[in-house]
């Protein structure tokens, strides 16, 4: 398996932990199982740590085109994003109907947007 494999490999685990242990949070109800949650949290961090490490290595290899870095920061700004709004949802308090549904979808916003961004950098761009 060459690196360029194992990118791709890896954001796809950490995409299927964030979603499972997602699932398994929002079916266990509130109040959340501290050690899942925190698990999941640290799952959707390491995540984003590991696209922005991926971006910067790529980039130290070759100039990233216009394109590329638009799509990188498109990227993690739906990774902040999607944190945001999972931070809001675990407060006590009820939420808003609109924090809910963001953060129901943005996660998959931000599968596309990595596997785009993803394609651009190691794949076809």
């Amino acid at each position: 398996m060459d690196a360029t494999q194992f990118k791709l490999l890896g954001m796809g685990i950490f995409f299927l932990l964030i979603f499972v242990s997602g699932l398994r949070l929002s079916r266990s109800g509130k109040p959340y199982n501290p050690i899942l949650f925190n698990l999941h949290k640290l799952i959707g961090l390491a995540a984003g740590i590991y696209l922005v490490v991926t971006v910067y290595q790529i980039h130290q290899a070759a100039p990233l085109s216009q394109v590329e870095i638009i799509t990188a920061v498109i990227t993690i700004a739906l990774f902040v994003g999607t944190i945001i709004a999972g931070g809001l949802v675990s407060i006590d308090k009820p939420m808003p109907k609109p924090v809910l549904r963001m953060h129901k979808i943005m996660p998959y916003l931000t599968v596309v947007s990595t596997a785009a961004t993803l394609y651009l950098l190691v794949g076809g761009g």
